[in-house]
């Protein structure tokens, strides 16, 4: 339905606001709004922190090697405030847990350092094997002096409010990778001018990408 306000002055911005689209739920260290928030908001939250893409090109082939991949489908969750909460909180809805389960969970998501990126990977036939010296970068976009190295933290795979609030495709391997958010010289990792960042994974000397936009649930972590 097309709405339509011809009213002039304080009357047309009103008319405008009253239908504007409601901005997404955001998350800070003390905020807990996110306990009321709905399923389909705390769906939404999931879905927005989700990015696919591709290691290596579309057309690449493998010719007569058969030990590694033509390429890789790449899929990944960076695990924010936001979507801590919203995994947090469908799990509450679904598994009725009381507000102070639901606490404890985000507690125990946001207990370690830095931020996680939940990294899913699909080989694209050939052998179908994952290498294991595959890497991951975290940077801000447009700024390669800035990045740091991820660290593949198993261990995370236990904590459930860091599992994402997406329906998983077996397909795919899932690494839950943490990264500092400083550089080696203590540095923030982000400054107040960048705006997205940038994951980049490399596997057998191929590169895939993808990003998100900062946060200010992210930032507030740096001050």
């Amino acid at each position: 339905m097309r709405w339509h306000c011809s009213l002039p002055g304080v009357l047309a911005a009103v008319c405008l606001a009253v239908f504007a689209v409601p901005a997404m739920p955001q998350a800070g260290a003390n905020d807990e709004g996110y306990l009321a928030w709905t399923e389909k908001q705390a769906e939404a939250i999931g879905t927005g922190v989700y990015q696919r893409g591709r290691v290596g090109g579309f057309f690449d082939v493998r010719m007569l090697k058969t030990e590694r991949a033509y390429n890789y489908k790449l899929a990944a969750t960076w695990l924010t405030p936001e979507a801590i909460r919203a995994t947090a909180r469908l799990l509450q809805l679904r598994s009725r847990l009381s507000d102070d389960e639901t606490r404890a969970l985000v507690a125990e998501a946001e207990s370690a350092s830095g931020t996680a990126v939940m990294i899913e990977i699909d080989p694209r036939e050939g052998s179908g094997v994952i290498p294991n010296d595959w890497d991951a970068l975290l940077q801000p976009k447009g700024r390669p002096g800035h990045v740091v190295r991820g660290t593949i933290s198993p261990q995370l795979r236990r904590v459930q409010a860091l599992a994402g609030g997406r329906r998983r495709n077996y397909d795919y391997d899932r690494f839950w990778v943490t990264f500092p958010l400083q550089l080696q010289d203590g540095a923030p990792l982000f400054s107040s001018v960048d705006q997205v960042v940038e994951l980049i994974v490399r596997i057998v000397g191929q590169e895939g990408r993808v990003e998100w936009p900062i946060p200010d649930s992210v930032r507030s972590t740096l001050k």
